[in-house]
């Protein structure tokens, strides 16, 4: 099973090759570097989907709780 987590975008990592687009990405406090190259339209403050280190979609905030919600209920999230 995949799964893909959300987390809100607090930085755009600067990078000369737009290929290799960078962000901070805080997941509940844990702050991770992840690729966001499959999401060009992302911007600080946004949530994302991340699966294995790449940014998949820019969803909205109250899907992102959603998931959160829901991977609370599973305890699989903590």
């Amino acid at each position: 099973m995949c799964l893909a987590v959300p987390g809100r975008l607090v930085a755009i990592l600067p990078d000369e090759n737009p290929t290799l687009r960078r962000g901070s990405v805080d997941f509940a406090g844990i702050r991770k570097e992840i690729c966001l190259a499959f999401t060009p339209e992302a911007e600080v403050g946004q949530y994302v989907l991340v699966h294995v280190g790449f940014a998949l979609s820019v969803i909205g905030e109250d899907e992102a709780n959603r998931v959160v919600r829901l991977l609370n209920q599973a305890g699989d999230w903590e």
